[in-house]
């Protein structure tokens, strides 16, 4: 996956997680916790959609990496190239 695809993987799930949200109106480098008003449960179920649809773990210790949108593509750019991860094509 690109980039690109990622980002919108990344929307997707942000949307299934807070559908009354606009999400083309996003900060890139704002927390995403902020800007919708999701609370830990709620970002919690947005870890968890990540992974069911990018097949990427991703430990508690790197969910701040997660905060923003930037940061979360960023984060599964890397993730996703690493040894032994599992690909979503």
């Amino acid at each position: 996956m690109n980039e690109v695809q990622i980002r919108e993987t990344v929307l997707h799930v942000l949307g299934a997680i807070a559908p009354e949200a606009d999400l083309s109106q996003l900060n890139p480098e704002a927390r995403l916790r902020d800007q919708l008003d999701i609370d830990s449960m709620d970002f919690l179920n947005f870890v968890i959609g990540l992974h069911d649809e990018l097949h990427v773990d991703i430990p508690e210790k790197d969910y701040g990496q997660l905060a923003t949108l930037a940061g979360c593509v960023q984060y599964l750019i890397a993730a996703m190239g690493r040894p032994g991860s599992r690909r979503a094509e």
